[in-house]
């Protein structure tokens, strides 16, 4: 069955353009368009599309307004289409904060510079997307994190619906993960990561005691906001990556969108090192080249954790993460706005343990 797309934008012309591009999937339809966020609610009731595509400045209702509303009573796959500035950026996040699951630039030419891979982008992101199953969201207030906080009064949008604002009935979970044995926590995430990172690291305490380097792809105007995002939701200190930083218990560094991060020892510490992508590398940044470098710094003293993405960056990493004696965790597929990453590491056979969304940062919090 084709999946059936709403096109919301106030532009005729990009309206047409995107409508054109999906039609020639034969596993798309496109069912209507909507040229304001107020329309584009009136129709996802009525016609109740697989996928929504929205634009995020309208008139009458912009599309943040409309994703929120449309969230909380017609639940649906929402694909923003964002301006790669920094106020996009943020907007971008607003809206994933508002329920959308996935974004992508609004100049095809930021996609990629061939114009039929742009294409077949969008129409593999919309039939991804259009296999979600929303729940209702309910609005949230993300107040900047106090050091004494975990944030558990946060309501944090999951995939298969949102947690309480309350704080969660606490229950050990059951892994063998020895404490003291993890010195390093990596993370990759792609599509639905923004969210699932924002419910992960806000159940770390201020005090975590190992650092964290986190992979989401991600364009590079996106993610120092990001990064400050994560920052004042979270307990512990978030920030952009840079070359020359050094890894410390309490942190996570996000690695910068349009290049590559690895870790390297040098005079006895462990050193970031951001570098420009080659030819040919797909992810930028790649889950795997920060996963293959770690790996080799951490023999039996990390954990990889592969988050909700398309795709199977995360995986040749995570297999020499896994022979190196360390930990390997993946989402489970019923929490994953699309179960591509972490499946391919559990069809590799290399995983150790499968936890919902929910569960991740609370395992962190008491194994780690």
């Amino acid at each position: 069955m084709a999946v059936r797309v709403l096109v919301v934008d106030d532009s005729r012309f990009f309206r047409r353009r995107v409508t054109e591009i999906l039609e020639a999937d034969p596993q798309i339809k496109v069912i209507d368009s909507a040229e304001n966020g107020m329309e584009a609610v009136s129709k996802a009731s009525r016609l109740k599309p697989d996928v929504i595509t929205m634009d995020v400045e309208m008139p009458v209702m912009d599309g943040i307004t409309a994703t929120r509303k449309i969230m909380a009573s017609h639940p649906t796959a929402i694909l923003m289409f964002s301006s790669l500035t920094t106020d996009g950026a943020r907007a971008t996040l607003d809206a994933l904060d508002a329920g959308a699951v996935d974004f992508l630039p609004k100049r095809f030419e930021d996609i990629s510079n061939d114009r039929e891979e742009s294409k077949k982008i969008l129409c593999e992101r919309v039939r991804a997307v259009g296999k979600v199953r929303r729940s209702p969201v309910r609005p949230t207030v993300t107040p900047r994190a106090t050091p004494s906080s975990t944030r558990s009064d946060i309501p944090v949008r999951g995939t298969s619906g949102i947690t309480s604002g309350a704080a969660p009935a606490h229950r050990s979970i059951n892994i063998a993960l020895k404490k003291g044995q993890t010195k390093l926590v990596a993370i990759g995430t792609s599509t639905g990561g923004p969210v699932a990172l924002q419910n992960v690291l806000k159940q770390l305490p201020a005090r975590f005691p190992v650092p964290i380097v986190l992979v989401q792809h991600m364009p590079g105007t996106f993610t120092n906001a990001f990064a400050q995002r994560l920052n004042s939701t979270c307990a512990i200190n978030v920030r952009e990556a840079q070359d020359g930083d050094q890894l410390e218990a309490g942190l996570a560094l996000l690695a910068p969108g349009g290049q590559q991060m690895i870790i390297e020892k040098k005079a006895g510490r462990d050193i970031v090192r951001i570098m420009d992508s080659e030819p040919g590398q797909n992810y930028k940044p790649c889950v795997d080249i920060t996963f293959c470098s770690v790996a080799k710094l951490y023999p039996g003293k990390l954990l990889a954790v592969v988050l909700t993405g398309m795709g199977a960056d995360g995986r040749e990493g995570a297999r020499l993460i896994k022979q190196g004696g360390s930990s390997v965790w993946a989402q489970d597929e019923a929490s994953c706005v699309v179960y591509g990453m972490p499946a391919a590491v559990v069809d590799a056979g290399i995983v150790d343990q499968i936890l919902p969304l929910d569960d991740i940062g609370k395992a962190l919090a008491e194994k780690v």
